[in-house]
């Protein structure tokens, strides 16, 4: 019996991503914190282009649709791991956008699902829809997987502008002529002090 060796490596991907998914822990039950370190959760692996949301009632990561199909971003592919921080919730009560806080870690692609232990070193402050949309920018706690070598806001300005630059670029235009307003920069104190804000009890 002949097989055919694209279906093969295809189903041993599906395999592979099914076993990979199912030893994910779930995100529902990671801290915000874990020691000196915060944690994130990936939904969007950098240099990819499908908004993956964690959907928390069937505990899965699932593409967002936009009329019936997987929402795709119609710009260049995410500049880092795009995901949230755990155990946050910014409660429009207090001015927050009902969802977990966003955060971006800038290095290598990891897989979705992955939780990882990083470094904030700042925060990007847009206006989405007339709403402040926080975004903290982190790089990975484990020096082997950083490509940034910033722990801090200030260094990473400096040394680092172009990087921010094309940050700031990227969240400004990858909704298109829907738009998407830079307020400002803010320092890693701040964006510590927003996971705090947002930590849940």
């Amino acid at each position: 019996m002949r097989i055919h060796t694209t279906g093969l490596f295809a189903l041993l991907f599906l395999v592979s991503f099914s076993c990979r998914q199912s030893s994910t822990p779930d995100p529902t039950t990671v801290a915000a914190t874990k020691g000196e370190y915060h944690q994130a959760v990936i939904e969007i692996p950098a240099g990819t282009n499908h908004k993956i949301e964690y959907d928390y009632a069937s505990k899965q990561f699932l593409n967002d649709q936009l009329e019936g199909k997987d929402r795709v971003i119609n710009f260049l592919p995410y500049p880092g791991n795009y995901g949230f921080i755990p155990n946050t919730l910014m409660d429009k009560e207090r001015g927050g956008d009902g969802d977990a806080l966003d955060i971006l870690v800038l290095g290598e692609s990891v897989p979705t699902g992955t939780i990882m232990e990083v470094i904030p070193i700042g925060a990007l402050m847009l206006r989405d829809r007339q709403e402040i949309d926080t975004k903290i920018i982190a790089i990975p706690a484990d020096p082997q997987q950083q490509v940034i070598k910033a722990d801090d806001f200030m260094t990473f300005a400096l040394r680092y502008d172009a990087a921010r630059r094309i940050i700031e670029d990227w969240f400004q235009n990858y909704k298109g002529a829907e738009g998407v307003e830079i307020v400002r920069w803010e320092d890693e104190q701040y964006a510590i002090q927003e996971v705090k804000k947002w930590e849940k009890e």
